[in-house]
């Protein structure tokens, strides 16, 4: 167990939770208010970061690299699905291998050329299954306009995979003159929000712990790379993209403040959350900014660009429900604060360890 930092307010500055109480005897002891257990990512960050530093260029962690070749710039990406269950309301496994990787590219300006398939499977996955998978592999491609080009399967034992692990990787051609990366937030920008938050975490647990909503929810895993191509046409010089799957709204904007240094301000009311969701997270003790998403962007822009790039995203189905929920500030660098409907402020932190495991 490790200690947690405080959260304070610096605005109405309360005085914090003590560090540590006394035992009868007189001795400290840590206050378990202020213990957490620690997340799993920065012990693999450790590990994974300093053996492969000789191997990598270094810089800001984005959705996916881009690298020169023949004076073409190519984003590229890889990443792997082990969603639990494999299919659940609005999508399943195949679905989001298809879009997540396709967002990924999409997140750094670039426009998805190809995608390679492989899957790990667990002795004695119905037949069937691996079928309707596959099926939605094909949809998805064909809705992104990307082709599925290489591909490997492996089998493994029973119990050895959780029925099907999904490992896509990409490669999509960035657009002239874009240069968008975690890094780029300037001072005066506006925060872009392309729709409701929280809508694939909830769905993803209705059906894990057996939660019954008056209207069902379904995840909002979708392609974006024509939203992205919408915004890019009126707004070349958009700074920043960010897809907030695993960790929510509330850790994409903690990384893009940390890795340009910059503090965010949102406006509560303007940030979207559907009844189900809040209620759903009301029921389980989380915060819909911690809940991953699978259909929704982020889009930092210069100020002077707001207007134009809400009309664009506006005129596309993926982002007809875009909103500016705030903007970049030169306070509280790499923090993310927000004004809440009754006027106070709060800081909005990452999430620490996982809400849910095995969501993507």
């Amino acid at each position: 167990m490790t200690e947690r930092r405080p959260t304070v307010d610096p605005f109405t500055a309360p005085v914090a939770a003590p560090d540590a109480v006394s035992d009868p005897a007189g001795s400290a002891l840590p206050n378990p208010a202020n213990l957490v257990c620690p997340a799993p990512i920065p012990e693999r960050a450790r590990v994974i970061g300093p053996a492969l530093a000789a191997a990598t260029p270094g810089g800001p962690l984005n959705d996916a690299a881009v690298v020169e070749v023949a004076g073409q710039r190519l984003a590229f990406t890889t990443d792997s699905f082990v969603v639990s269950p494999l299919e659940f309301p609005g999508g399943d496994i195949g679905e989001l291998a298809v879009n997540g990787t396709v967002n990924d590219l999409a997140m750094m300006g670039a426009q998805p050329l190809a995608l390679s398939l492989a899957y790990v499977i667990e002795e004695g996955l119905p037949i069937e299954e691996l079928r309707r998978v596959t099926e939605s592999v094909a949809r998805e491609a064909g809705k992104a306009g990307v082709r599925i080009v290489t591909g490997d399967t492996k089998v493994v034992g029973r119990g050895a995979a959780d029925g099907l692990f999904v490992n896509t990787a990409g490669i999509g051609l960035v657009a002239p003159g874009v240069s968008v990366g975690a890094d780029r937030a300037a001072v005066g920008d506006a925060v872009i929000l392309s729709g409701a938050i929280g809508l694939h975490g909830v769905a993803i647990m209705s059906v894990r712990e057996g939660l019954a909503f008056e209207v069902e929810i379904a995840s909002d895993t979708q392609p974006l790379n024509a939203l992205v191509a919408a915004i890019v046409a009126v707004c070349p010089d958009v700074r920043v993209l960010r897809d907030p799957t695993r960790g929510g709204l509330a850790s994409a904007l903690n990384e893009i403040a940390s890795a340009s240094g910059v503090g965010i301000e949102l406006r509560e009311e303007t940030i979207p959350i559907p009844g189900p969701v809040h209620a759903a997270c009301e029921m389980l003790g989380l915060d819909p900014l911690h809940v991953a998403n699978e259909g929704k962007l982020v889009a930092i822009v210069p100020a002077a660009s707001a207007e134009a790039v809400l009309a664009a995203m506006r005129a596309v189905p993926e982002g007809a429900e875009a909103v500016e929920i705030g903007r970049v500030v030169a306070d509280h660098p790499s923090m993310v604060t927000m004004r809440t409907i009754v006027g106070s402020q709060r800081i909005v932190d990452m999430l620490v360890g996982e809400q849910l495991p095995r969501i993507c």
